[in-house]
């Protein structure tokens, strides 16, 4: 499949795939996290947000949380590892039978060995990118990895706009993935809405991590299906 000609503004997906909608724990009510779980059930999977403080400056999760949350959920956990020491620490969550774990390429020392370790463990493996990392960063990871998440805001905290000058780099990344030919999903996370999914589903995404989008209106489910098909319709 060849690149696709067009400008970051107007783009056309070459082909309509299966949209996915990953709700942000990040903007849930963290007091009542089981029952909030349970008004995503319509979701693909939930994006559950580690940071450790150093990498990001915040503090979320560790293991014993995670794992918790993988015995309640009632749909897959996409975790998102905003951690130092990804090396040593982030095969320690797919140990946890996570459905996915995404680490950022800028704290890995040794990515091709972490998506390995990632993968003897039984998990998808994606790999993330700060707005200001270029993608030639990850040029020889495209045969190892399921997912690309691009980050559209600084990470670290929920609620934040999306960083309009982020879109080009998802408009890159979907025709890199195009000019391979490969099955990868192409995820977005940050200030995704019902006002720019749309827009950004045309670029070449295709899974979309919402937070205060979904967990900000009474109706969850009523909201994820909202989405989904906002990014269906490219509109």
């Amino acid at each position: 499949m060849g690149q696709t000609q067009c400008s970051w503004q107007f783009c056309a997906r070459p082909k309509v795939i299966s949209m996915h909608i990953h709700p942000s724990i990040l903007s849930a009510d963290f007091a009542n996290l089981e029952k909030e779980l349970g008004t995503i059930s319509t979701a693909d999977a939930v994006h559950v947000d580690v940071m450790d403080n150093h990498f990001v400056p915040n503090l979320t999760f560790g293991t014993q949380m995670v794992d918790r949350l993988q015995e309640v959920s009632p749909i897959p956990l996409d975790v998102h590892l905003m951690i130092e020491n990804v090396d040593q620490y982030g095969p320690k969550y797919a140990e946890l039978g996570v459905a996915s774990v995404t680490f950022h390429i800028e704290a890995s020392q040794n990515p091709l060995g972490l998506i390995k370790a990632l993968r003897s463990q039984g998990s998808k493996v994606a790999v993330a990118v700060r707005p200001n990392t270029p993608l030639s960063q990850i040029e020889d990871l495209y045969p190892e990895i399921d997912m690309l998440l691009i980050m559209t805001v600084e990470p670290g905290f929920g609620g934040q706009p999306l960083m309009e000058e982020t879109l080009a780099k998802v408009l890159e990344a979907s025709n890199a993935i195009a000019e391979r030919g490969m099955k990868i999903r192409l995820q977005v996370d940050g200030g995704v809405s019902s006002q720019n999914i749309s827009r950004i589903a045309a670029l070449g995404a295709d899974t979309f991590v919402a937070g205060s989008a979904v967990f900000g209106s009474l109706d969850r489910d009523e909201q994820i299906a909202k989405l989904r098909s906002l990014a269906h319709n490219l509109a």
